[in-house]
């Protein structure tokens, strides 16, 4: 059973590994490690427990296929919702943590949550602005060129592709909303 407070198993010893592992510790002589002595003269925590007291379940909350029940006790501020919130839900149910199925439609569910709040965001007064959230304006102040080159950045590879990445989408929605604009005004 998960979440207990059950003491886990303990490592094997130092003995039982040299036997089983050839080699194996040479270089770990427990008088020429600083941390060996402390390790021993640990306080009492004083926590004295067998079980939390558990947090009202809510049947809609998500978990893994791996655990019988929830933690004792888990977040509730960001329930699942919308579209995300269904391929999420299909993640957590189908798949196992092992897989990357399951991470890659949870990072699915992340980019259409990403999207739907962008485009919630033009119904308020105060819309996202692509230019200053993405970090552009200040970019000339920061060295951009000398913060680049020369320094062994891994980055750089894909550096070209990271402006069609963030304003791309941008880009599309514009010109899709000027197609409409612009069908609209024929059809008149």
């Amino acid at each position: 059973m998960p979440y207990t407070a059950d003491r886990p198993g303990l490592a094997p010893s130092a003995d039982e590994l040299r036997e089983r592992i050839p080699g194996w510790g040479a270089d770990l002589d427990p008088e020429h490690r600083r941390t060996w002595d402390q390790r021993d003269d640990l306080p009492d925590t004083g926590a004295r427990w067998t079980f939390p007291e558990r947090q009202d379940e809510d049947p809609r909350r998500e978990k893994s296929i791996e655990h019988s029940m929830l933690p004792p006790v888990f977040g509730t501020a960001q329930p699942l919702h919308g579209v995300s919130g269904v391929v999420r839900r299909f993640a957590y149910d189908r798949f196992s943590e092992t897989k990357n199925t399951r991470w890659l439609l949870l990072v699915l569910g992340d980019r259409i949550d990403a999207v739907t709040a962008h485009a919630r965001s033009f119904l308020t007064t105060r819309p996202d602005d692509p230019v200053t959230l993405t970090g552009v304006t200040s970019e000339p102040r920061h060295r951009p060129i000398a913060s680049r080159f020369g320094r062994g950045r891994r980055d750089l590879r894909h550096a070209w592709l990271d402006p069609i990445i963030v304003a791309g989408p941008w880009i599309l929605t514009v010109a899709a909303a000027a197609a409409a604009v612009q069908r609209a005004r024929r059809s008149r």
